[in-house]
Parts: structure tokens; C-alpha cells; sequence
């Protein structure tokens, strides 16, 4: 039986996904809300559907898995706000569903590790929608008996998301604030996890999405420059630094996060395994 997967909020991670399951014969369904992005999917090779607009049922009656990637709304999760009796329906032809989180839901650990069992306490409004976002897919497939996979993703970096631009503009900045370190993820390890999962139906149904180093965001600033040959952005103290609200916003949180559940159950080798392996295949893809 061919496999199709239904994408619901088509982005970068999905097209990871897509960029290595398609030529293994996968059919990809994905949604956008941009008519000029549906057109450059369908030139991809990728059934491309533009929502609210255009029905959905047809393509999810032939789907044997399942990934939504759309973030919450205020009001919940957009998908089962709006298509969950069209998901209800076809529940049984789903082998795997796959829901795409982030590791927000744990809040502030002033730097402490987290991993897949440590209790959900949010700091920020995004994260909360997401504990709340999770919520709903896990009683919706207790009630459907999907088989869920929720992916709590670290910072997202790869191809065109980077500090690269930054740096190269002499915009960029190293911002200061004690004890603070984030972890990160590179997308194509993304979309090798996914596929560990869905190769591996019976697994754990939730995952951290990391790679194996936690570090201050001004070190990444300060390695991409130096691989860049371009000076060392100056050191800027949190406090006074300026910055949107959403960025400011990531710093409310400090963690280190563990992945040993994606090596010891998914068998993952990641490819990028540190931010320093990440960024040089990145700058050696320019080349």
C-alpha cells in the first residue's frame, strides 16, 4: 500500500520531512494559506491545498499518516478547531499521527535539565497555548485511538534560518544574561526523527527534539562570526538590550533539555549534534 502523508501547516520542518520521504515514492498532501506558496509546493511534486478556501476531506480519506505543525491559536489548536470530525472519520486509515510542539511547555529551569517526564509549567502565553494545544490532541486520539506522537522541538535551525544574516547586515548582537542557555535543533534532524518515528509506530508517544549541546546564544552569535571571518558582534546586557517583545520573550526561559529518547528508542544518530557541526555544513552549502 502506498503511503500518504497529510501536512497540515506545510512549513520548514514538514518540507524537511517531505524533502527525504518523497523520493521513497511518499504521496504528500500539505496545507498553506498562501496562494503563491501553494503554487511553489504543487511545482515541488506536492499536493498543495489553500485553507480555509479549499476541502480538505477528499485527501485526508486517503491519508495513512498524519502531521500538523500549525501553532495554537487563542482559542486552540487550529486544526481541531475547525477538521475534527474529518479527522474522527478517518481515524482508523491513520497509522501514525504527528503533532509538533515545543520544548516551551517546561518553562524556566534557571539551566537545569529537563526531559520527557519533567511537569509542564510554561512561562509565556505561547507556552501555555501549547501545554493547552497538547492537551487537546492527546484526548482527541484517547477518544479516536490515533496513534499521537507529540515532538517538543528545541530552537530550529538549517538552510535560510541561521545567524548568518544577521551577522553579514552587522545587525547582529550577542545579548548578556547570566545562566542563560538555550537548546537547539537543526531541521534536517527534525525530519530524520519524524521518520524514526513513523518506522517505529509503537514507540513512546512523546519525544524531546535536541541536539546534544546547550549553549548561551551569544557563543552561537559569536562562532557563526568567526566562521563568517567578520568581527565578533558586541556584547549587549539583557536589560538594556532592544528587543521585540518576542524575543525578549525567549529569555524568560533558561534549560537545558535531554534527548536520550529519540537515540534509545528511535535508534537516532544526529547528523548535527552541536550548533559548531550546524553551522559549518550550513556555510559549506553556500559554497
Amino acid at each position: 500500500m502506498s503511503r500518504h502523508l497529510f501536512s497540515f501547516g506545510h512549513g520548514y520542518s514538514a518540507q524537511a520531512l517531505t524533502d527525504i520521504i518523497q523520493p521513497l515514492g511518499w504521496r504528500i498532501t500539505g496545507t498553506t494559506r498562501s496562494s503563491d506558496k501553494a503554487l511553489k509546493l504543487r511545482n515541488s511534486g506536492i499536493d498543495c491545498l489553500v485553507v480555509p478556501n479549499q476541502d480538505i476531506t477528499g485527501s485526508l480519506e486517503t491519508a495513512t499518516h498524519f502531521l500538523t505543525s500549525a501553532g495554537p491559536a487563542e482559542n486552540g489548536d487550529p486544526f481541531l478547531n475547525t477538521y475534527k470530525d474529518q479527522l474522527k472519520a478517518v481515524a482508523g486509515n491513520l497509522e501514525w499521527v504527528g503533532y509538533l510542539s515545543t520544548t516551551g511547555v517546561y518553562g524556566d529551569h534557571a539551566g537545569g535539565w529537563v526531559d520527557e517526564t519533567t511537569s509542564l509549567a510554561p512561562s509565556t502565553k505561547r507556552g501555555q497555548a501549547r501545554v493547552e494545544a497538547e492537551a487537546q490532541w492527546r484526548d482527541f486520539a484517547q477518544d479516536c485511538g490515533l496513534n499521537l506522537k507529540i515532538f517538543r522541538l528545541a530552537g530550529i535551525y538549517g538552510p535560510g534560518r541561521g545567524p548568518f544574516v544577521k551577522v553579514r547586515a552587522g545587525t547582529a548582537k550577542r545579548i548578556i544574561k547570566d545562566n542563560q542557555v538555550f537548546s537547539r535543533i537543526h531541521v534536517e534532524d527534525i525530519a530524520q526523527v519524524l521518520l524514526a518515528s513513523i518506522n517505529r509506530p509503537q514507540s513512546s508517544q512523546i519525544f524531546n527534539v535536541c541536539d546534544d549541546f546547550a549553549a548561551p546564544p551569544e557563543d552561537v552569535i559569536g562562532y557563526a562570526a568567526e566562521l563568517l571571518n567578520a568581527p565578533i558582534p558586541p556584547a549587549v546586557p539583557f536589560e538594556t538590550a532592544e528587543m521585540t517583545p518576542m524575543a525578549r520573550s525567549f529569555y524568560a526561559e533558561s534549560k537545558k533539555v535531554k534527548n536520550d529518547r529519540i537515540k534509545s528508542e528511535l535508534d537516532v544518530a544526529l547528523r548535527y549534534p552541536d550548533y559548531k557541526v550546524g553551522l559549518k555544513a550550513m556555510l559549506a552549502l553556500e559554497d
